[in-house]
């Protein structure tokens, strides 16, 4: 009986409404000789991978003491009168070992003889290693918490379907080791981001989901509406202006993590929905947030990898050594083009069409500029590198520089051609601001749907004066695909986006 447990999972050609209603009858025979099939609290005690760091320097057939562990069986290895298994739990695998004579033949006989591979039991026994050496529970008593009705994923070790995967994590979880261990990593990045930035005086904040502007960003945001107010609302596409309205009042140095809504395309670096972390310092301009930026990112991968020196898709990443180059001279790195030297627009197109740059006719030289760097050099910047000296057409919340006002004070961090993080000197003059929002304006009405709207209430508030501000936004996805070799980023999101299946 308990090879055919073990083979269940292993029989594709086996109808699975058969082996559910085998589970079924098991689940009532269970209660026929009362015993829970979904069973109560259980006091853990132990995990899997402390008792094998503790009990290693056992000897063959030696014992070790009492523990109490619980987790699912994924494993059962039948022989007469003495079975193992193996049972994992939040920390790994363990070996255990069920004997008729320790458990008493009706334990072992009307009760684990019923066992299947995915149950959740609970576990009393004493530790010992065997004579191959494996740190092994020999179960004095176990109860039984969650009868399985279904088969785990044939070949439970290694669910390899990226579309099941993703549609159903909890089997990705369960399965799969690897994955447990990048949502660990994840966590530990955030707290680590967190940890930086409280001990610099930060203070984190929440600002609305919800809102009557679509702002801060260019992204289409998702509509819905509130009834009570017989009014649409917009999830969020950004943070930014809602924390900079907090330094306008005072609140010198805040930043939020949380949710960022965007109803745009999906690949292997965008989802509808993602987190992101924005970060403002009052008395401050970009050089701060580079600087914060570079902390940030590599004392995330010090807490998570224990080094700064990693490895990405097979290629090394040295996060210590940091480049720093301006848009336009890395443009003219890649191509020999300077479109800054451009005095119109009829030249900068000129010059883009000379090394196959498409661009649209409402870009002026500065849109043109970008459109030249995202097609010739961005997928280049494999080490981490700054670009600054972004065109002020293109950034339209950022401060223009002092020395040539046709760019901002901004930077974008990037490591294997992904844009990590950006971030420039806010743009605290409310009549430039206003100025700009206005351009976005016509540039909607020219078809940019990603445009930004007039937000009359932000200008308000700059009005009464924003001070000196440098803000940065993080992908906090996107490094959490960099720190735990992630290629795509539904890899570290629990809930991916999915399209629904037909049925």
């Amino acid at each position: 009986m308990a090879e055919e447990r073990e083979n269940q999972t292993n029989a594709p050609e086996q109808d699975l409404n058969e082996m559910m209603r085998v589970r079924r009858e098991k689940m009532e025979a269970f209660r026929t000789i009362g015993v829970a099939p979904f069973g109560h609290r259980f006091e853990v005690t132990d995990y899997a991978a402390d008792l094998k760091e503790k009990y290693d320097y056992l000897a063959e057939d030696e014992e070790g003491g009492q523990v109490r562990i619980a987790g699912r069986l994924m494993a059962i290895r039948g022989h007469g009168k003495a079975s193992f298994s193996t049972l994992n739990d939040r920390t790994g695998n363990i070996q255990i070992y069920f004997k008729l004579d320790v458990l008493g033949e009706q334990k072992y006989k009307e009760q684990f003889k019923r066992l299947d591979i995915g149950d959740i039991i609970g576990i009393r026994g004493i530790i010992f290693k065997t004579r191959r050496g494996e740190i092994t529970v020999r179960v004095e008593d176990f109860d039984l918490l969650s009868k399985s009705l279904r088969p785990l994923p044939e070949k439970f070790h290694g669910l390899k379907d990226v579309d099941t995967r993703y549609r159903q994590r909890y089997l990705d979880l369960m399965v799969n080791h690897e994955v447990r261990d990048t949502f660990r990593k994840r966590t530990k990045i955030i707290q680590s981001i967190r940890r930086y930035l409280d001990e610099r005086d930060f203070l984190e904040v929440e600002t609305p989901v919800l809102s009557t502007i679509a702002g801060g960003a260019a992204a289409r945001p998702f509509i819905t509406h509130h009834n009570a107010l017989d009014i649409d609302l917009y999830l969020r596409i950004a943070t930014e202006l809602s924390l900079k309205r907090l330094i306008v009042g005072g609140l010198d140095r805040v930043y939020e993590m949380g949710r960022i809504f965007r109803n745009e395309g999906m690949d292997v670096r965008h989802n509808p929905e993602f987190t992101s972390i924005e970060i403002y310092q009052a008395f401050a301009d970009h050089r701060d947030l580079m600087a914060i930026t570079e902390g940030i990112v590599q004392q995330a991968a010090k807490d998570v990898l224990g080094t700064t020196e990693i490895t990405y898709q097979g290629v090394h990443i040295d996060l210590n050594n940091v480049r720093t180059i301006s848009m336009n001279d890395s443009v003219r790195e890649a191509t020999g083009k300077d479109f800054l030297s451009c005095q119109t627009v009829d030249e900068a197109r000129a010059m883009a069409r000379e090394i196959n740059v498409p661009f649209e006719e409402r870009h002026g030289i500065g849109g043109i500029l970008n459109a030249a760097f995202e097609e010739k050099v961005e997928e280049s910047l494999i080490q981490p590198t700054f670009i600054t000296g972004h065109p002020t057409e293109i950034s339209p919340l950022a401060k223009r520089n002092q020395n040539d006002p046709r760019i901002t004070d901004r930077f974008e961090f990037f490591i294997y051609g992904r844009e990590l993080a950006n971030g420039f000197a806010e743009l605290n003059d409310p009549i430039d601001q206003e100025q700009r929002f206005l351009e976005q304006l016509e540039q909607r009405e020219a078809g940019d749907a990603e445009a930004h709207v007039m937000d009359r209430d932000f200008i308000t508030a700059l009005e009464y004066g924003l001070p000196p501000t440098g803000g940065l936004g993080i992908g906090v996805d996107r490094l959490v695909m960099l720190l735990t070799d992630s290629p795509s980023i539904r890899d570290v999101l629990l809930f991916p986006t999915m399209k629904p299946l037909t049925e």
